[in-house]
């Protein structure tokens, strides 16, 4: 007999339950009902460049490939971002649910408004974006609501405040943040030093810098009277969207970060659990990790951002920007450490140290969020009998079997309700409450051995509510995600996939986990999904790819500059240059490749690029000097991994001109020692610049770089040698 599922909630939890109960189990097993209270699928994700309605900036970038945000049995488009935006992310929900969830029942609009268990299921109240009000019974009641509830904001702000407040979910502009302000200047306050907060306070700061430094009207005024304002509370790694598997290379090789951290091959077998109560020891040799990945204590960008050894004793904590360091290092971004204490006008109090922090033109919250209000729904008894606490915003609800299920409660799952849910586990999750409803419970002689025996040994429970007052607990208390998928594999009875030959790296994914019974279609999306995953590790390690990207990112911010220039003719004077350069991020611009930038479309991305400006004094052999300056624009194409060098207009000189030429990396060879060498040649007119760089990376971030190229020509022959190390 069919049973009646209503699932709550059509974000990736919901849709991967949903699929899972029509997909895994024998056909007519489950009738499934998804409830979703907008509008659109999706959850966080929207599919729209222009949907600003949810919780994520559509434009926002993933913390995790491609590789990792995906289910197993659905490749990504060949041509998609490593790290895809939020709108990406919603297009592939919207190809799952066409490809697995069409006889699904999609209730959009409609919010789950109360629930009652019953004997044998639940009943369910309904109501519709346009106040129609329904009741249904379904035999079972599977959450997906997500952990994202409600933005949390400290109690003590101002009803009526005088400056605006937003949380960091809410920020899409600096417009929009600033509307009704005189815009005269001032500090935007960033509060909150975790994951959200150096994200947001990154990507403020590049909206920022875009204001400065971009061609024609910006879109706010006097934007170069701002700066950015950041209180943590305590220090945290913020890690780059690419590593290298070998940081102590000058001339390192660089993936996705998270194709390093979910790399097997480290790790021994069977996998233990890295998260949770973290140990003295443990909390050390992480702290180690970290700083070796990054090659830097991080004292050399910001001493309020340096890891002491009085931190490492502590769990330590990680975030993710492209920017957000030298951000900090330039000045465009001031740390200080501490909590908001209150917020009186437009001036902020920080304890314990009662700095003031004065001059605030707005507020942006990146203080989380709490999960309590997405099960405001379940009954009292059941919220108390899951433990509900609101007030911890990690351990919110305590639940079995790696947040699954609760042993005494009947007929009720959970999928994806905990802080910072992988797509993996979510599918895990999904897998595990499937077989144990198909088999008629967690009692029924049906259930498979392997997961009477994961529910025999289960202490999920025990260990959340331990964590709640454990001072040690990690960043991420539910559990280290490769052993979760272990886990969670051995009780479903699933073997993981061997890797293809990937120069000695076994990388986790959701496709290294398919299901038991697989059709034609989704064998054939495993296997380009491992494909992709091995076509993406190969680039990065043997053929040089992303090299100039993680160039591109650490150019950010000043450099000193010293450069000799050599000339055989008399109408070049030989001398020396002594100055900084300076790489100001802004969005892309279309001038010099209309065309090509044309062709984008209203999905493409313009992407970033550098207005770079050196200013200095030139001294010739012969005695003599003057004030030298000069422009470029600096542009980097992430569908070709490219870097370019643009000419800037004579009348305005913030706009480019045409190409200079484009850089192209030499893939060192085995026992290199030097940086990472690229060449260009382009023909200017009748002179010819024949052009050398080499990059020397401290594990992810520049040291110092080279810049020569000799000029031929009819009426030139001279070499110019730059030499640039970071002020």
């Amino acid at each position: 007999m069919t049973k009646t599922v209503c699932v709550v909630g059509a974000g990736p939890s919901g849709l991967v339950a949903a699929k899972t109960l029509l997909r895994d189990a024998a056909p007519g097993t489950f009738d499934v009902t998804i409830f979703e209270s907008q509008n659109r699928m999706g959850g966080l994700w929207p599919s729209k460049k222009d949907d600003n309605g949810g919780l994520i900036h559509p434009m926002m970038t993933a913390n995790q490939s491609r590789h990792t945000v995906q289910f197993s049995d659905l490749a990504w488009p060949d041509n998609s971002p490593e790290l895809p935006r939020a709108w990406q992310i919603g297009r592939y929900l919207d190809r799952y649910f066409e490809t697995y969830c069409r006889d699904v029942k999609l209730r959009l609009g409609t919010r789950v408004e109360k629930t009652e268990a019953l004997d044998s299921g639940w009943r369910v109240w309904t109501r519709s974006a346009d106040g129609v009000d329904q009741e249904s019974t379904f035999d079972f009641l599977l959450v997906a609501s997500g952990f994202f509830g409600k933005p949390a904001v400290p109690s003590f702000l101002p009803e009526t405040p005088e400056i605006p407040i937003v949380h960091s979910s809410r920020y899409r502009d600096l417009k929009s943040l600033l509307a009704n302000r005189d815009q005269k200047g001032g500090k935007i306050l960033v509060v909150g030093g975790q994951m959200s907060g150096v994200e947001i306070a990154g990507t403020i700061a590049s909206h920022l810098s875009s204001a400065i430094y971009s061609p024609g009207t910006s879109p706010i005024e006097n934007p170069d009277k701002y700066t950015i304002h950041h209180i943590v509370q305590q220090p945290v790694w913020v890690m780059p969207l690419f590593l290298s598997p070998k940081p102590a290379l000058s001339a390192p090789p660089f993936l996705p970060l998270d194709m390093g951290s979910y790399n097997l091959a480290n790790r021994l077998q069977p996998l233990i659990n890295t998260q949770g109560h973290i140990s003295e020891d443990a909390a050390k040799r992480m702290h180690s990790l970290y700083q070796a990945t990054l090659g830097t204590d991080q004292s050399n960008f910001s001493q309020a951002l340096g890891i002491k050894p009085e931190d490492t004793q502590r769990p330590p904590y990680i975030a993710v920007s492209d920017h957000y360091m030298d951000f900090v290092r330039s000045g465009m971004i001031t740390v200080s450490r501490g909590k908001l204490k209150n917020l009186l006008g437009d001036r902020a109090t920080i304890s314990p140290s009662d700095e003031e922090i004065t001059d605030i033109a707005a507020v942006v919250l990146a203080t989380g969020f709490e999960a309590s209000s997405s099960v405001s729904f379940l009954p009292p008894e059941v919220r108390e009998t899951i433990s509900l606490m609101s007030a911890d915003l990690s351990n919110t609800v305590a639940l079995g079997f790696h947040g699954s299920y609760h042993p005494t409660i009947k007929n009720l799952g959970f999928v994806g309700f905990y802080r910072s849910p992988y797509w993996g586990v979510m599918e895990m999750q999904a897998r595990f409450v499937a077989a144990i409803w198909a088999a008629g419970g967690r009692s029924s002689p049906s259930l498979p051995q392997t997961i009477k025996d994961a529910l025999e040994k289960d202490t999920s429970i025990e260990r959340t509510i331990g964590l709640r007052t454990d001072p040690r607990a990690s960043q991420f208390p539910m559990g280290d995600y490769a052993w979760l998928m272990q886990e969670f594999g051995t009780a479903l009875g699933l073997n993981r996939l061997q890797p293809g030959n990937t120069l000695q790296m076994d990388i986790l994914t959701p496709a290294r986990y398919p299901s038991k019974s697989v059709s034609k279609d989704q064998e054939a999306e495993i296997a380009k999904s491992l494909k992709q995953t091995e076509t993406t590790a190969w680039a990065g390690l043997a053929a040089g790819k992303f090299a100039a990207k993680a160039v591109f990112r650490s150019l950010l911010g000043e450099w000193k500059l010293e450069r000799q220039i050599i000339s055989t003719l008399p109408s070049h004077p030989s001398g020396h240059f002594s100055g900084t350069a300076k790489f100001l991020l802004r969005i892309g611009t279309r001038e010099g490749r209309e065309a090509e930038f044309d062709k984008l479309g209203p999905d493409g991305d313009p992407g970033l690029e550098y207005l770079y400006i050196e200013e200095g004094d030139f001294k010739a052999t012969s005695g003599w000097s003057f004030r030298a300056t000069r422009r470029y624009i600096w542009r980097y194409d992430e569908r070709l991994d490219r870097l370019s060098v643009w000419f800037v207009k004579t009348d305005d000189q913030k706009r480019a001109d045409y190409l200079f030429h484009r850089v192209e990396f030499d893939v060192p060879e085995e026992g290199h020692t030097k940086g990472w060498l690229a060449k260009a040649g382009h023909m200017c007119i009748d002179d010819y610049y024949d052009v050398n760089y080499e990059f020397h990376f401290q594990a992810v971030n520049l040291k110092d770089w080279r810049l020569a190229y000799a000029v031929k020509g009819p009426q030139k022959d001279y070499t110019i040698d730059g030499v640039y190390t970071r002020v």
